[in-house]
């Protein structure tokens, strides 16, 4: 019998292969085309005839944990403590795994805001605990009265995404505000902020739970280098959590991967004295408004992108099909993939609102557009 029969096979699979059968541009999966940074390449070329082959400390390599350390002292002005508070991890979604398995038990309940990453749901029902859907304003800002409504005593984790996947919203000072209001009165409830985009913001800077003192003692901050750095095939990324709760997550992380692999660990520990995070921003920024030129005269509607490289559109204009038919159909007809936003939701919600990936070199994005200007 299988533990998650209401799981099928990920959007983001079935987007990609349809893409690779019928050669399309794929703007679907959220991975970068374009090279990687020569710094860390010839880091990484260098460490290959080293003496780094071999097992890191369960927790992580202690130089890269104090790097990390530095960084958010740097980006949120937070000390934390390297040895208790730091665990890297094999790609930010198994810190999110990890962090629910051990932190969330059977008969407790996770709140989870629609539209949400897919990888949220499935370690909670493993937990044998329930997933409470709540969705989202159309607008994709928190209706926090709603979120309130959905709270109970059984209440044991609600999990937040910012910047946000798929809309690219960021919350806002007062987000943060109704969301402390909320935990002051259930004192029991933690929040695990998935922050993988925290790096790739625009107009504004996110607003990260480090630096939210109310929040410090009750929240699991999961942070992801793959997606920083374009490198989302090393799948590496580190939780920072309170100690009593990092110990919890600790015990999981050792049988599940003991330690994340050896030589990423110390090449992403050197490449930190070289590189500067702050210009990551500008970076994908010239690439959301490239993208956005590129598509001012088709018929799609752009929504805000205030973070993340995905820009989420509207199709209305074209089609009154469902977003997933018109998402295969895109492909098959006009060679572009791109995702459905339904799949985001518990009830499959269609507001005719697919998300492209603008994480690509220009050729990339000018082909694709081409195309999506044609429909």
């Amino acid at each position: 019998m299988s533990k998650l029969p209401n799981i099928t096979t990920s959007i983001f699979t079935v987007m990609s292969k349809m893409a690779a059968e019928y050669n399309a541009i794929n703007l679907s999966q959220g991975f970068p085309n374009f090279p990687v940074d020569e710094r860390l390449t010839q880091i990484l070329a260098k460490l290959t005839t080293e003496n780094v082959h071999q097992y890191t400390p369960m927790a992580g390599y202690p130089p890269l944990m104090s790097q990390i350390a530095k960084l958010v002292k740097g980006s949120y002005n937070r000390t934390i403590e390297p040895e208790t508070e730091i665990l890297v991890t094999a790609g930010a979604t198994q810190g999110i795994f990890t962090t629910i398995l051990a932190l969330v038990k059977s008969g407790d309940e996770v709140l989870i805001l629609d539209p949400s990453y897919d990888s949220y749901e499935s370690p909670v029902l493993l937990c044998n605990a329930k997933p409470i859907r709540v969705a989202l304003n159309d607008d994709y800002t928190p209706n926090w009265e709603r979120i309130e409504k959905s709270c109970s005593s059984k209440s044991k984790m609600i999990i937040i995404n910012n910047p946000h996947n798929p809309t690219g919203k960021i919350l806002k000072e007062e987000d943060f505000l109704e969301l402390e209001k909320i935990l002051s009165k259930y004192p029991d409830l933690l929040v695990l902020s998935d922050e993988v985009y925290e790096y790739i913001t625009f107009e504004e800077k996110h607003i990260s739970a480090h630096t939210r003192e109310a929040l410090l003692n009750r929240c699991i901050m999961i942070s992801s280098f793959g997606k920083s750095f374009h490198i989302t095939g090393w799948k590496i990324g580190y939780a920072v959590a309170p100690d009593y709760l990092m110990r919890e997550i600790k015990k999981v992380h050792q049988f599940l991967v003991f330690s994340v692999n050896s030589i990423s660990q110390v090449a992403i520990s050197q490449y930190l004295d070289v590189v500067d995070v702050n210009l990551l921003g500008k970076f994908y920024q010239e690439k959301r408004d490239y993208f956005q030129k590129l598509l001012q005269n088709s018929r799609f509607e752009l929504k805000p992108c205030e973070g993340t490289y995905f820009q989420v559109a509207s199709y209305a204009a074209i089609s009154n099909e469902d977003d997933v038919t018109f998402c295969k159909k895109l492909i098959t007809d006009h060679g572009v993939a791109a995702i459905p936003i339904s799949t985001f939701y518990s009830d499959h919600k269609d507001q005719k609102l697919i998300r492209f990936c603008f994480a690509k070199d220009d050729f990339t994005l000018e082909a694709a557009a081409k195309k999506l200007c044609t429909i």
